[in-house]
């Protein structure tokens, strides 16, 4: 396959010349312009009582179908045969339609029901991988195309797309601009004309499809913006590569417990497993003999592919350990989804990086071909089938909560009935309904003041136990236990996350021979006394003052270990206001330096 692939597929359609594709081009884009502009319509009015409000399940098909299909269909022409781009055209329509359909379907209620925002993202995504499957394999009328026509055609459309963007983006920068200039000599018929919708929407449709057209004509200059887009991503791969090994080979001395302390460790290392799996490919491209990259690429190729591994390692790990404490949930769902994903690019890739070791004389990475399209048709089948009941998240969800109630693996009092009311749609509310019927007198009662809610914050939420990270200071004077024991509800402690963030320390502070705990965190010194049940109070906080002539607060943390922190007699005593509340002087010269007495 010769780099002029693109245009040699494009000359094959008899019939397609450019006239009849840009013509054809603009119409579709005119036809998404006044579609968007007729359902932005149905979404005026009084609120609740609008048509797109009042029929959700037809008015997110049409959105998703207004929205995805002409850039679609602008991408075909031109490109594909008549035949099959009018058949992929239905079967991506009914396709966006069911998806939306069912996004709303699986709601609960008869108003507020509206698309949800992954719905949107996965949606495009799924269509674009989708197209670049069946544009390489159709110019080639094959089941399967050749690895270079695929990495050409994804990655043309993908530069294409930004600049199309790009440029409807800065053809409206203009007409404001010229809007301005008309309206400084009295004329404002510009500024009227842009800001109604009946004129803007079909305008951009047209200059979105105008770009479209523009970059397919123009393709040699597309081709050289992404090979310059290509070389720039390549290089950054040796950063993220540094990055990564620097990440993965600090882990066996500084241990998992910070990693997990984010909260959002998945997503950051799926992330960077993400990362690294785009500019793996920006490096390799179409895997042609004469198309390589330097050697130090080549390397940094090759470990890259083998840290995707562990990356995904530690994504799977976070993940069931997170599913073992508190069960399915949407997000965590989504995630393993996209864990799946990220174990089969790491398994084809490592096994590519890995296999010329043993068998010499294999090409260079050339299993990254097969994983690439592999995984790219398994995107897809992860997709549809996690937006359509095949693989429900809210129903593998409630499934799950349900199975750990009754089978005892959380407490009655610990279930969170607030998901099944309001974040699980029809399916939770059924199952809120069953443990209505309970005949656990405590789980029917909550479930019977859940299913009355009417809004979240009416059932009360169930918060994981929260475990502060509180360091000793000094460190050979250990805190009690009973002080870092996990705990629910707020409190100043629930900044204390990760090492670093609080540090305390056991004080005297009140000459009763009772030692008292002192807090200091980034907001400030806290009093922590014990109480009769042997746990802590938080008995109050201390400002810390600022001295005239400094920028910031002093850190409550740096004068803690510095040992600034004295406890001394309070100058002025204390004022009971009627007892109602008892209140300290505060002393307005907190940095009063001694000076020398005036010479008499």
């Amino acid at each position: 396959m010769t780099t002029d692939s693109h245009s040699a597929g494009r000359a094959d359609l008899r019939g397609n010349d450019d006239r009849v594709v840009g013509l054809t081009r603009l119409v579709i884009g005119l036809v998404q312009g006044v579609a968007l502009y007729l359902l932005f319509r149905t979404t005026q009015g009084e609120r609740g009582a609008t048509w797109s409000s009042l029929h959700p399940e037809a008015f997110t098909p049409m959105v998703l179908v207004a929205l995805f299909l002409p850039p679609v269909l602008l991408a075909g022409v031109g490109r594909l045969r008549w035949l099959t781009l009018g058949v992929w055209g239905v079967v991506a329509a009914a396709a966006l339609a069911f998806l939306g359909w069912h996004d709303i379907a699986r709601q609960a209620g008869e108003a507020g029901r509206e698309a949800t925002s992954p719905l949107f993202a996965f949606s495009a995504a799924a269509l674009f991988i989708a197209h670049h499957l069946i544009v390489p394999a159709d110019r080639e009328r094959k089941l399967i195309a050749s690895y270079p026509a695929y990495f050409d055609a994804a990655w043309m459309a993908g530069v294409q797309l930004a600049l199309s963007i790009a440029f409807a983006g800065a053809f409206w920068l203009l007409l404001f601009l010229g809007a301005a200039l008309f309206k400084v000599i009295g004329l404002t018929f510009l500024g009227d004309l842009i800001n109604q919708t009946w004129f803007s929407f079909p305008l951009t449709g047209l200059a979105f499809a105008t770009a479209v057209h523009l970059t397919d004509v123009r393709d040699g200059l597309i081709r050289g913006v992404r090979t310059i887009a290509l070389m720039l991503l390549s290089w950054l791969l040796l950063v993220l590569t540094v990055l990564v090994a620097g990440f993965l080979l600090a882990l066996p001395f500084t241990g998992l417990d910070g990693l997990w302390e984010t909260g959002n460790a998945t997503a950051l290392v799926l992330a960077a497993a993400g990362g690294m799996i785009i500019l793996i490919n920006a490096a390799y491209q179409d895997g042609r003999p004469d198309n390589l990259p330097p050697a130090v690429l080549r390397v940094a190729v090759r470990v890259a592919a083998v840290l995707v591994t562990p990356l995904i390692g530690i994504a799977v790990w976070g993940l069931s350990l997170r599913i073992g404490q508190h069960g399915l949930t949407p997000d965590r769902i989504i995630a393993s989804a996209c864990a799946l994903v990220g174990a089969a690019y790491a398994l084809g890739y490592g096994l590519g990086a890995l296999v010329p070791f043993f068998r010499k004389g294999s090409p260079w990475m050339k299993a990254l071909e097969t994983t690439n399209i592999a995984a790219a048709v398994l995107v897809v089948g992860v997709i549809l089938a996690l937006f359509t009941p095949i693989a429900d998240p809210a129903r593998l969800s409630v499934n799950d909560q349900m199975a750990r109630l009754e089978n005892g693996k959380v407490a009655p009092d610990r279930f969170d009935y607030r998901f099944l009311k309001f974040g699980s749609g029809k399916l939770g509310q059924a199952a809120l309904a069953r443990l209505v019927a309970s005949d656990d007198p405590e789980t029917a009662r909550r479930a019977r003041e859940a299913s009355k809610a009417e809004y979240p914050y009416e059932i009360d939420p169930v918060e994981p136990a929260f475990t502060p990270v509180v360091e000793a200071w000094p460190a050979d004077r250990p805190l009690p236990p009973t002080f870092t024991a996990p705990f629910t509800g707020p409190g100043v402690l629930k900044g204390c996350e990760k090492r670093g963030d609080c540090l305390a320390t056991l004080r005297d502070l009140n000459g009763d021979g009772a030692p008292e705990i002192l807090l200091a965190s980034s907001a400030g010194l806290f009093l922590f006394a014990a109480d009769v049940n042997g746990g802590w109070t938080e008995e109050g906080s201390y400002m810390v003052l600022r001295c005239p002539g400094e920028d910031t607060e002093p850190d409550a943390r740096q004068l803690m270990r510095s040992g600034s922190l004295e406890p001394r007699t309070a100058a002025w005593p204390d004022l009971d206001t009627g007892g109602r509340f008892t209140s300290s002087l505060t002393n307005t010269a907190p940095c009063r330096r001694a000076e020398a007495a005036p010479a008499r």
